[in-house]
């Protein structure tokens, strides 16, 4: 919906971990992309969310952009419970994929326990390298989690 993107925003910016966008861009995909992204709240605030979209090339593989909870809900799983629930509500989705830095330990841990947790494969494979971005960002491999059972 529409009014998640500035939440969205907001929690990306506040998180201390995300390359954090325009609240423009937040907005747009809230909007365009409504049905593949989620925000969680607790007591009406939010607290976490996940962005994503459907490949254009594979409707069945849902692309995570980016995925992030407030700092002081951290530890509660929240972040597996928005990934479980979007899947959950697109069941066509076989493959989930997103790009993590080498360097990024929880969200590695993250997307492991989720293909655990489904019965799934996790793959690693190069996809933006270093040199792919104009400022000094870390290469982003990408992670393939396929054969979700449900």
């Amino acid at each position: 919906m529409l009014s998640d993107g500035a939440q969205m925003w907001r929690l990306a910016r506040d998180s201390g971990e995300l390359d954090v966008n325009t609240p423009y861009a937040y907005a747009l995909l809230a909007r365009d992309f409504a049905d593949t992204c989620r925000v969680a709240t607790i007591d009406d605030e939010p607290v976490g969310f996940v962005i994503g979209y459907r490949r254009p090339e594979s409707a069945a593989t849902l692309f995570v952009w980016q995925i992030a909870v407030d700092p002081a809900f951290r530890g509660r799983n929240i972040a597996g419970l928005l990934l479980d629930g979007l899947v959950r509500d697109l069941p066509d989705v076989t493959t989930v994929e997103t790009t993590v830095t080498e360097s990024n330990a929880s969200s590695r841990r993250l997307f492991g326990k989720f293909a655990d947790r489904h019965g799934a494969d996790l793959a690693e494979s190069p996809l933006f390298a270093a040199d792919d971005f104009p400022d000094s960002h870390d290469a982003e491999p990408l992670l393939t989690i396929s054969g979700l059972g449900r």
